[in-house]
């Protein structure tokens, strides 16, 4: 397959393009989106005064210094995790996991309605339920996500695509209390384990629905965001829909695009929407390559992301592929390239709680037999590992940014009032206190709705 090059921040691809040509597009914007992002990602970082307390007292601590080392991240950044288990070796399954735990804090699990109850009133819950491929039972997702501190992340509730063959045609009042008693049951099974749920899903995407009628509903969001909320009161319920519905817009639609007034209606219909799913799956293929490129551009994403965040809801990218289209070294250091750049804007930018990668390995996409790399999902090659598991640059862009670029290390000195002042990133933190009686240590957390001062207690490291 011929090798072919973004060019990442104008209008046009091209197939000849090589790296130099493609850094030197980004410079063309380089000031707007630096500045953007450099001033964004600051902002992320929270100061906190930090008091040691070591017995209950802060007595005779001054003159001492404190080392804080970031453990995780309080922003979510995840993948789907379709393929747990899933794969057709030992050795497979685990390099997944390895790398997905050493990645990732959350994971979108399958709850499509077709492969979770494909038999009336026979749910696929349990670890023993009949194996379907790229849909892993729940109760497997969730204890690995449990044994490795990623959140689950439910997708999605009622989907219209994707729903039984056993579902009565033409009755919606019957297809609803289905609807209700699928609700009901997950919520009893999973809603204190699974926090965030995914509702609806690209409502814009399907045409006439003959076995799913209520798609057809002029209601269909509302009542399906009423219903999520009554079987799931204290869990995040998050709206979802196609890429193609988000960010291939017109500059001057803003908040008259299709999915903005969808949801701004559903809102003004006392629809609870906690937080809105922009996902970003460059489906263009080779040939059509060019279809792809304003997406590209960080003047349209800043606009789209700007004005979705006027719904004063949280933004989260929330499935994400970029194609790599080959396995040679420079197309798959393309795609990180382009991945480092996307993940900046989506970070920086203040509105944004998550981004939520696709696939993680190439060669096990929708659509497609394993390994076969010019069918489905499998053609773009926009998994972050390659189908024999081995890391691509673009699992490394995404690693390096949470444990090295976006994470503090500090040492610093507490003052004379007992107490030391730093600015970090938010999540859990491990903490060192050096004293003339020796090591302390102590954790604390640091969150986005955070309190300016936070009490660490420490207890003496034994040496």
């Amino acid at each position: 397959m011929e090798s072919v090059k973004i060019s990442f921040f104008n209008s046009t691809w091209r197939q000849t393009m090589n790296r130099n040509e493609i850094l030197k597009q980004v410079l063309d914007q380089k000031s707007y989106m630096e500045d953007r992002i450099k001033d964004g990602i600051s902002a992320r970082q929270k100061g906190v005064f930090v008091y040691p307390r070591i017995d209950g007292s802060n007595d005779n601590l001054a003159g001492t210094k404190m080392t804080v080392h970031q453990k995780n991240h309080e922003f979510k950044h995840g993948a789907n995790i379709f393929m747990l288990d899933e794969m057709e070796t030992p050795e497979k399954n685990e390099a997944y996991k390895t790398n997905f735990a050493s990645t990732f804090n959350l994971a979108t699990l399958p709850f499509y309605w077709n492969t979770l109850e494909p038999e009336r009133n026979q749910p696929r819950y349990s670890k023993s339920s009949p194996r379907i491929y790229r849909r892993p039972a729940p109760d497997i997702c969730i204890d690995y996500c449990m044994a490795n501190r990623i959140e689950p992340k439910a997708h999605c509730l009622n989907y219209s695509s994707l729903v039984p063959g056993w579902l009565p045609a033409n009755r919606p009042q019957e297809l609803k209390m289905l609807l209700a008693k699928r609700f009901q049951e997950l919520s009893e099974r999973y809603a204190q384990r699974v926090p965030m749920w995914e509702v609806t899903n690209e409502t814009f995407w399907h045409s006439d629905m003959p076995q799913f009628p209520i798609y057809n509903d002029p209601e269909f969001v509302e009542w399906s965001f009423k219903m999520a909320e009554t079987y799931f009161p204290g869990n995040k319920l998050v709206i979802n829909e196609a890429h193609c519905c988000i960010f291939n817009q017109n500059p001057y639609q803003t908040n008259r695009t299709q999915y903005y007034m969808q949801i701004e209606r559903a809102l003004l219909k006392g629809a609870r929407i906690d937080g809105i799913g922009l996902p970003f799956h460059m489906f263009h293929t080779l040939e059509n390559a060019t279809n792809a490129a304003s997406y590209y551009s960080p003047l349209n994403m800043y606009n789209v992301l700007d004005s979705f965040a006027k719904l004063n809801k949280p933004l989260q990218i929330t499935e994400i592929t970029i194609p790599a289209y080959t396995d040679k070294q420079e197309d798959e250091e393309l795609q990180a390239e382009i991945m480092r750049y996307l993940y900046s804007m989506w970070f920086s930018h203040p509105a944004m709680e998550g981004i939520i990668y696709w696939n993680l390995t190439d060669g096990y996409g929708w659509n497609a037999e394993p390994g076969d790399m010019n069918a489905g999902e499998n053609y773009y090659r926009g998994g972050l590992m390659r189908f024999d598991m081995t890391p691509k640059p673009a699992l490394k862009v995404i690693q390096d940014l949470f444990t090295k670029e976006w994470h503090t290390e500090k040492t610093f000195d507490i003052n004379a009032d007992s107490y030391g002042y730093f600015k970090g990133f938010c999540g859990d933190y491990e903490a060192e206190l050096e004293t003339p009686n020796g090591l302390y240590a102590g954790s604390f957390s640091l969150v986005s709705s955070y309190q300016h001062n936070v009490i660490c207690n420490f207890e003496k490291v034994e040496q």
